[in-house]
């Protein structure tokens, strides 16, 4: 009985042991990164991929950087898969919608580097200027908490509604003072905006969904936000504990670098702004 009682102990230790291991090395089953690995980025298509994949193309290999560019045409995926490894790094999002999406979904992702502001636009497909909206129009806004405050804080700049005050980076339709020309909303997903202009009077549109759709923010923009003191940097992600993969370095310097200033200038001429 002593002796099985020793070798069974020993069974159960060795099991224990080798299930700690497995849970120790599982990679990407448990949000850990795997860095001996291409870097894979989860990226909104215009302008995330576009300048993630000019970096692929011209610098990432002198760099030693072996680069994996995943396209998403949603806001929540990205970082999800951030967060659970199936990606290790993500770029689309601004501070207040990852703080946001931080707090009501228990993720844990953290900013890396800032890369580029795009300029939050007011379009349509119906008017020619603001001034033109009549009482009762109808504007499209992003139905995401950090977009919706930030499309009603542009037409709250320009005059058009006035918030309360304390609205903040949660603003809603309800947080509205006043509004002379008694415009109503239509809250739809950030993707669907510019699909929306043609049943509304007008939207607040995202640079990165409005490039797409054929949309010029510098020129077709009834209002656009100034870039001076912008906090909606877009920048570089990753969950919490991977700041320092010397992948994310690498990618970090690489998208900071005066060859991607000048492309962001070059390709977006103005409708995109470098931010670094």
């Amino acid at each position: 009985m002593r002796n099985t009682a020793k070798l069974t102990t020993a069974v159960l230790a060795a099991g224990a042991l080798t299930l700690g291991l497995t849970a120790c090395g599982s990679g990407k089953d448990s949000g850990s990164a795997d860095r001996s690995g291409p870097l894979v980025v989860a990226a909104s298509p215009t302008p995330h991929a576009d300048i993630l994949n000019f970096v692929k193309d011209h610098l990432a290999k002198k760099a030693g950087l072996d680069l994996e560019v995943k396209e998403f045409t949603d806001y929540i995926t990205p970082n999800t898969a951030t967060e659970d490894g199936s990606v290790d790094a993500n770029y689309f999002q601004t501070k207040p919608y990852l703080d946001d999406f931080n707090k009501k979904r228990g993720t844990h992702i953290v900013p890396v580097v800032t890369v580029h502001l795009e300029p939050l636009g007011l379009y349509s497909h119906k008017v020619k200027s603001a001034d033109a909206l009549k009482s009762g129009a109808t504007v499209a806004v992003p139905n995401d908490a950090s977009n919706e405050a930030r499309a009603l804080k542009l037409l709250a700049d320009n005059g058009l509604i006035t918030l309360k005050s304390g609205a903040g980076a949660e603003a809603t339709p309800q947080d509205i003072a006043k509004n002379p020309r008694n415009l109503k909303f239509k809250e739809v997903e950030a993707a669907q905006t510019p699909r929306s202009l043609d049943d509304v009077d007008a939207a607040v549109v995202n640079v990165n969904y409005a490039l797409p759709a054929g949309l010029k923010p510098a020129k077709d923009a009834l209002l656009l936000e100034s870039a001076k003191n912008n906090p909606y940097g877009n920048f570089l992600a990753v969950k919490k504990g991977n700041e320092k993969d010397p992948r994310v370095e690498k990618l970090a310097k690489l998208l900071t670098s005066p060859q991607v200033k000048k492309f962001i200038e070059d390709k977006y001429q103005g409708s995109v702004l470098p931010a670094f």
